[in-house]
């Protein structure tokens, strides 16, 4: 059993290094963010650079080299290697910078933490099932192709969950989802909603974050139409007085729903705010 699951371990590990080489070339924030990683401090910002560079292309030979056929026990002890590598490269630099970037799978700014030294034990791991096992992925799916590809997606999908890079794409919709349901506002009711609890779920918006500098008053007017509550604003505009007028889900909790006018004293559309992506929140 145990050789059977190590025959699949190189189609994981080839897929994640694959991955982390991709996001350090291609991005073109990469060398910026080589720049926040612990490797500046030890290397200096130029080196880091050049060293974040050739890991990518490290990564590259040796994920591809774990994708396609071959070496099977070569390709698992560079895997092992290179996972302890990373290992300690984590560990070095939680002690030195602790807020420095982890660097790993993606060229955005995220700090090291457990989840880091978790994926890194997973590849890790890994490495050393393959290590042991010594035999080609093509025959363990050959030999048990659904199972094969279901564990597979099974640590992927453990690899995504250790890793902070991907929480945009499935923790955050997954926190929105849990707020929007579990909100007291959440399922629509027969009764009145207070003005105040319409107020705090525009201040989440992104139309009150866009003219929130402009506002100069509270709350002027409001109304109820339909499922929206409107409230008007006096604001200061392009350097000239004006009204915001914002429409506000009225029996459901939905902050990204909100939407916003600025109107002059003529009644004239100076500018029609759209809803665009919520900031990241935690429960």
């Amino acid at each position: 059993m145990l050789v059977w699951i190590g025959s699949l371990q190189p189609l994981l590990l080839g897929a994640v290094l694959l991955w982390s080489a991709q996001a350090k070339v291609f991005s073109r924030y990469a060398a910026a963010h080589a720049r926040r990683t612990a490797l500046a401090p030890l290397l200096g910002e130029d080196r880091a650079v050049l060293a974040y560079r050739t890991l990518a292309g490290v990564e590259a030979v040796l994920g591809a080299a774990l994708v396609l056929p071959g070496l099977v026990r070569l390709e698992a002890v560079a895997a092992t290697a290179l996972s302890t590598g990373f290992l300690g490269y984590l560990a070095y630099a939680k002690i030195k910078d602790p807020k420095s970037s982890c660097g790993c799978l993606s060229a955005q700014p995220i700090p090291i933490n457990g989840r880091s030294f978790g994926r890194a034990g997973l590849m890790l791991a890994g490495s050393l099932l393959a290590l042991a096992s010594g035999a080609a992925w093509t025959g363990g799916l050959a030999d048990h192709p659904v199972a094969g590809v279901a564990l597979l997606l099974a640590e992927a999908a453990a690899i995504v969950v250790f890793s902070p890079e991907f929480d945009e794409r499935w923790l955050m919709p997954l926190r929105r989802l849990y707020v929007r349901l579990s909100h007291p506002l959440a399922s629509p009711g027969a009764f009145d909603v207070p003005l105040e609890s319409t107020v705090d779920q525009l201040h989440k918006s992104s139309a009150w974050r866009d003219l929130a500098r402009s506002v100069t008053s509270d709350v002027r007017e409001h109304w109820d139409e339909a499922d929206w509550r409107v409230l008007v604003y006096s604001v200061r505009y392009a350097g000239q007085p004006a009204s915001a007028v914002f429409a506000v889900p009225r029996l459901r909790y939905d902050p990204q729903s909100v939407r916003a006018a600025v109107v002059d004293d003529n009644g004239s559309t100076l500018a029609a705010l759209e809803p665009h992506a919520q900031p990241e929140f935690a429960i």
